[in-house]
């Protein structure tokens, strides 16, 4: 299986901003609604992306420690 081309920023410079919005979002969650946030936001972007191996490569990716 390719990388995907997972290294490659396609943020324009605006992955604090995402980041930011992913915490506002968890904000006063219990953990299991977190969790549950989290598994529904990967889905829409797993739709959205339309790409089943790329999305596999991308969660294997993620079970990665990070660099």
């Amino acid at each position: 299986m390719t990388d995907h081309d997972l290294g490659r920023d396609r943020l324009a410079g605006r992955g604090d901003d995402i980041y930011a919005a992913l915490l506002r979002a968890h904000e006063g969650l219990a953990p299991a609604e977190s969790a549950a946030l989290n598994a529904r936001l990967v889905l829409i972007l797993a739709n959205l992306a339309g790409d089943p191996e790329a999305v596999i490569a991308a969660i294997d990716r993620a079970r990665r420690p990070p660099a």
